[in-house]
């Protein structure tokens, strides 16, 4: 297995991959051509690695840098780890967070942040056996949709 950073020639494999994640969550997934065109475009110093066997892409991680945080220092905030279905088990998401957290490092940056679903336990296993550990005096908020949109219009 490799791990390495996602290139132009992944999309449409890392596309697919979106797809699965979409319908894992149960949430609405745009066409393909939208989700190649939004990996395409994305933000600068969104990143994005990928884990592959042969010519399999079995996973990825998307992370972005954060600063400040404790200390006034920086970060890396983990924003999706997914593992195809048929991979799980095998070891990718572990090196892909390992790689992550090598970023990390080689950066400077102190900390790497996520969130995870309160309720799936195994999920909160897996990341407790990286040595995660659940910071339950934060709470995760979103602004999105209307809110987002009244805020952004609000002249204050």
């Amino acid at each position: 297995m490799l791990v390495r950073a996602a290139a132009p020639a992944d999309h449409a494999r890392l596309a697919a991959l979106f797809e699965e994640m979409q319908a894992y969550y149960a949430v609405p997934c745009p066409p393909r051509p939208a989700i190649e065109a939004g990996l395409a475009s994305r933000p600068e110093g969104a990143e994005i690695l990928v884990a592959e066997a042969g010519d399999a892409l079995l996973g990825f991680a998307a992370f972005s840098a954060t600063y400040p945080g404790p200390g006034l220092a920086g970060g890396l905030f983990l924003k999706e780890l997914f593992v195809a279905a048929a991979h799980r088990g095998g070891g990718a998401g572990r090196a892909l967070v390992r790689a992550v957290a090598a970023a990390a490092t080689a950066r400077g940056l102190g900390r790497v942040d996520w969130t995870a679903d309160a309720g799936d336990a195994r999920l909160l296993a897996f990341y407790r056996s990286l040595g995660g550990s659940p910071k339950p005096d934060k709470v995760f908020f979103r602004l999105e949709g209307e809110a987002l949109a009244g805020l952004g219009r609000d002249p204050g």
